[in-house]
């Protein structure tokens, strides 16, 4: 008898952890996967955050705006290396999520600017920041603040 109750709270247990442990998002269609940022040094005045977009559904929608209480402003952002010299700039009409598509915002690609930062983000903290979609709405979400040289949350943390 003692036997399916330990399996239970192991079961339990396994099962809280994981939903701790995950944060994600879901906003009609388009499901958010793990939004996360960098520590930033004292002083700085810009933060990346990252993320992963899946839209299941059958119609694109699009990225439009971020912000964030912690920064005077959000951005969203892509890098690319044309001829050995690497670019940034601001996407102004944001990212287009395809149907049926997933878009990865990660360091060295797409990614979210936050401008005039605030406080510094500091490791193992979450920070409250809101994702703005042409069609899906406005989706709160939180930023889990990973070590300075963190190349990138979702790899570091698969299941």
């Amino acid at each position: 008898m003692n036997k399916p109750v330990h399996y239970l709270a192991a079961v339990a247990l396994t099962l809280a952890s994981a939903a701790a442990f995950a944060h994600d998002y879901k906003a009609g269609p388009l499901k958010i996967g793990h939004p996360w940022s960098r520590a930033t040094p004292a002083g700085a005045k810009v933060g990346g955050g990252y993320l992963s977009i899946e839209n299941t559904g059958s119609t694109p929608d699009r990225l439009i705006a971020v912000s964030a209480a912690f920064a005077g402003r959000g951005e969203i952002h892509e890098m690319a290396v044309t001829n050995g010299v690497m670019t940034m700039r601001e996407l102004e009409k944001g990212i287009e999520i395809p149907a049926g598509a997933k878009v990865e915002l990660k360091p060295g690609g797409f990614h979210i600017m936050f401008q005039e930062l605030k406080q510094p983000l500091k490791q193992d903290e979450r920070v409250k920041g809101t994702l703005t979609f042409e069609k899906a709405g406005v989706v709160e979400v939180e930023f889990k603040v990973e070590g300075i040289g963190a190349k990138g949350a979702a790899a570091e943390h698969t299941h």
